[in-house]
């Protein structure tokens, strides 16, 4: 039995794509090893998005590239860097045996022979391809993310993502729910639906109508299936439909992940994101009308962006109190519109704005948190922490890996994956604690 080794970074998507490159080799009989020593094969599933991204990437196909040295290993590079900068990869780092690009998984095992005859295949070709094939979960047994989509047709002016995973491409609905009922028949009783944009899901798919409360609908009545999440919704598909459903069905999270990069109208149209600050501002209000709490994200240096833009942005954010914020400083992208365009923002400004931004962020999210001391929720408990001797875990409001946490008072033993009342007891800007309600 040959032993395979990992390293998947960057987003949840391409979490999903390792775990079905897991499946894979598992049905073949491969064996996956947590020590890259153990490893006769070697893959690392890359993050192409920024420059910290692609830097993370180029140092663990390196660090895996030492590992050759121990033995006849073989090294496989897949994922968006892949897709992206194959003949600078191939030709600058000749330990790797093989690369793969996005839409190019169900050749695994073509690039794996191909090697194995001492080429060095590099397959990149454009477009979506959904699989279908088993998944090893790497997340915990309980809780599983479902892609719904893949590729994206917003053209965000920053973005790289359309260069690397090209146009929008819905998943076909009854193959989501399949997934998601296997899953929940596994033992899943969490499932994120995720995509570059899951508010647009279906818009490709029939009479062109978003799909995605249809979606939560039907996935959510899945037997055994306790909490459905969505995250990465656009603001100008955010129709109030899909609210709606956010509200009225009990399964799904009152949380809405709504990334905004920012609020001043003409560095919108220069980000080329549609829907205006007056449009954002009101699908803020109905989400509020509706007690869905959101989380967003901005940028702060883009292009052009003035001292006074850079105001009415701590100004937003100080009058629409988002419950989770999360901030990046600009980075031009090769290939992207944004990269050539004048007037682009000292690094030490972007550093100055993202502090002075997640500072003000910071004194909200305390704020937030210490109004939830006295309430009561339930909690998904998701381990033992060593160090605090505690147990911790997350409510409806907290997403996976994204959020924080909720530390656990108890006397008993619990059990990763276990759902339990608790009442908060205390708060801190990003964590809070409770008690166990017996």
């Amino acid at each position: 039995m040959k032993k395979v080794g990992m390293i998947s970074l960057g987003c949840a998507k391409n979490r999903v794509d390792s775990e079905n490159m897991l499946g894979m080799l598992v049905s073949r009989g491969f064996e996956i090893v947590g020590d890259p020593a153990e490893a006769d094969v070697l893959f690392v599933n890359t993050c192409g998005f920024i420059e910290s991204a692609k830097e993370e990437s180029i140092d663990a196909i390196l660090e895996m590239a030492q590992y050759k040295k121990l033995g006849n290993k073989k090294l496989f590079v897949t994922g968006c860097l892949a897709q992206r900068y194959p003949e600078a990869l191939m030709s600058e780092i000749p330990e790797i045996d093989g690369l793969m690009g996005v839409a190019e998984y169900a050749r695994l095992f073509e690039m794996m022979e191909a090697a194995d005859q001492q080429q060095r295949p590099c397959y990149t070709a454009n477009g979506v391809r959904f699989l279908q094939t088993p998944r090893v979960l790497t997340t915990p047994g309980y809780s599983a993310y479902v892609k719904i989509s893949d590729g994206c047709d917003n053209r965000c002016t920053y973005c790289a993502i359309p260069l690397i995973r090209g146009g929008y491409s819905s998943r076909p609905f009854d193959d989501i729910v399949a997934e998601c009922e296997a899953l929940a028949g596994d033992g899943v009783t969490e499932i994120t639906l995720i995509a570059q944009d899951t508010s647009r899901y279906g818009c490709d798919l029939g009479d062109g109508h978003y799909l995605l409360p249809e979606l939560l609908e039907r996935v959510s009545a899945i037997e055994g299936l306790h909490w459905v999440r969505v995250l990465y919704c656009y603001p100008d598909s955010t129709e109030d439909r899909l609210l709606d459903a956010i509200q009225r069905l009990p399964k799904v999270a009152p949380y809405l992940d709504l990334p905004l990069q920012h609020i001043d109208d003409d560095l919108l149209r220069r980000m080329n994101r549609r829907g205006s600050a007056d449009w954002i501002k009101s699908r803020i209000a109905e989400c509020r009308k509706r007690g869905i709490i959101l989380r967003t994200t901005m940028i702060v240096g883009f292009p052009g962006e003035t001292d006074a833009q850079f105001q009415t942005l701590l100004d937003f954010v100080k009058e629409a109190r988002f419950e989770r914020l999360g901030a990046f400083t600009y980075s031009a992208e090769e290939g992207t519109t944004a990269a050539k365009m004048p007037d682009q923002v000292d690094e030490a400004v972007k550093n100055e704005r993202l502090d002075q931004l997640m500072m003000l962020q910071q004194g909200i999210s305390m704020e937030v948190n210490e109004a939830r001391i006295g309430t009561e929720c339930e909690v998904l408990v998701d381990g033992f922490d060593e160090d605090q001797g505690r147990f911790y875990g997350r409510s409806l409001l907290e997403a996976p890996e994204s959020d924080g946490c909720i530390w656990l008072e108890t006397d008993r033993e619990l059990t990763p994956g276990e759902y339990v009342q608790v009442k908060i007891t205390g708060a801190d800007a990003y964590d809070l604690e409770g008690t166990i309600i017996e």
